[in-house]
């Protein structure tokens, strides 16, 4: 019997992909498909985002995966390569890099090339995480016009850090900054994530870098997908491995962290930190069995969850399966009872959860 499960719907994903032209008709599309694409699945999404114009990943090696896949778009590494020997297979495979450092910039300037590269420049904006400063703008955007292994195509790029926040103004000031520097230089310019996207519209630019909003999953603070017409990609499921009955004030699982008030019946099923889900998830987080919601109780295990599942008036049964995030459960949800983000519960997916792929 298969147990836990990532159903992902490929149709969802590609209305998804819709959306983000939607919201950004006159930009380009950098699909980021960074840590296995959110936990969907690298190659596989990669293969249904026909109409992406270019892809981003984090690191080299998954942009070498996508090679090995077919994937013959263009692939920026954002974050740039890290040793100078790189270099070499960044021409070969046609990859493009992000240049946010003098350790980079000196590298690609000594570097000894059969042909250029693509570059991107990163601004610090404001994020104070990659970028060069706003200062170093024109010392760097000379050097790499100058180097002759570099195109001459040199597109620019800054990232945002309160984008999900419409009423901070830390957005509205790193687009002002950006467009200052940049300001009468032909190049394509690159500043929106998915958040920017949805809301920062000033920000679209020549390229936008779609990311958690093409999995159906809002970056805004306190929204869903759903709010901005996405649809979501994956739903995580599994099954009902036992139903038990509890008496009054016993206490259920590790630390007894749970303890029933009156007589009641649990469901336990096959999902835990071991498959990805939040060990912090907190008592009562919702999980659906055939369509009604219940809560969790007791701390969650590696490989199981004990379900309050009442007096059992909608007759749950062993082999039932057991929705724990998806379109009718928002992970957005779920990330607020255990007190996390959407990204970090997609991305924490382990190996042994199946994946099935829908349309």
């Amino acid at each position: 019997m298969r147990l836990a499960t990532a159903e992902i719907n490929l149709t969802a994903l590609a209305h998804n992909l819709s959306q983000v032209k939607h919201f950004a008709p006159n930009s380009k599309i950098m699909a980021v498909l960074k840590a296995n694409a959110y936990g969907h699945g690298l190659v596989k999404i990669a293969q249904h985002l026909n109409s992406a114009d270019a892809f981003a990943v984090a690191r080299i090696d998954e942009a070498l995966a996508l090679r090995a896949g077919g994937l013959t778009k263009p692939i920026v590494l954002l974050e740039g390569f890290f040793n100078k020997a790189d270099l070499p297979i960044l021409l070969a495979n046609n990859f493009q890099t992000i240049i946010h450092d003098e350790n980079q910039l000196a590298a690609l300037e000594n570097a000894k090339l059969d042909a250029p590269i693509t570059c991107w420049l990163k601004v610090n904006t404001g994020m104070h995480r990659l970028g060069i400063a706003p200062e170093q703008f024109e010392e760097f955007y000379s050097r790499l016009q100058r180097t002759p292994n570099a195109k001459s195509t040199i597109n620019l790029m800054t990232h945002f850090s309160c984008a999900d926040d419409t009423h901070n103004t830390k957005t509205a000031q790193q687009i002002s900054l950006f467009d200052s520097l940049v300001k009468g230089i032909e190049q394509a310019h690159c500043l929106s994530n998915s958040a920017g996207i949805i809301a920062w519209p000033a920000g679209h630019g020549d390229w936008i870098r779609p990311g958690l909003m093409l999995y159906g999953v809002s970056p805004m603070a306190d929204c869903i997908g759903q709010q901005h017409n996405l649809k979501p990609v994956m739903r995580l499921t599994t099954k009902v491995i036992a139903v038990r009955d509890v008496a009054a004030h016993e206490r259920v699982g590790y630390g007894g962290r749970w303890q029933s008030d009156k007589p009641t019946q649990l469901a336990v099923v096959a999902m835990g930190y071991g498959d990805g889900y939040p060990r912090h998830a907190k008592e009562g987080t919702p999980v659906m069995i055939a369509g009604q919601r219940y809560g969790i109780v007791g701390s969650v295990s590696m490989d199981m969850i004990s379900i309050d599942i009442g007096a059992n008036e909608h007759n749950v049964k062993v082999g039932d399966s057991v929705t724990m995030w998806g379109p009718e459960l928002p992970v957005e949800e779920i990330a607020h009872c255990a007190d996390t983000i959407p990204y970090e519960l997609l991305c924490n997916i382990t190996p042994r959860v199946s994946y099935e792929y829908q349309r």
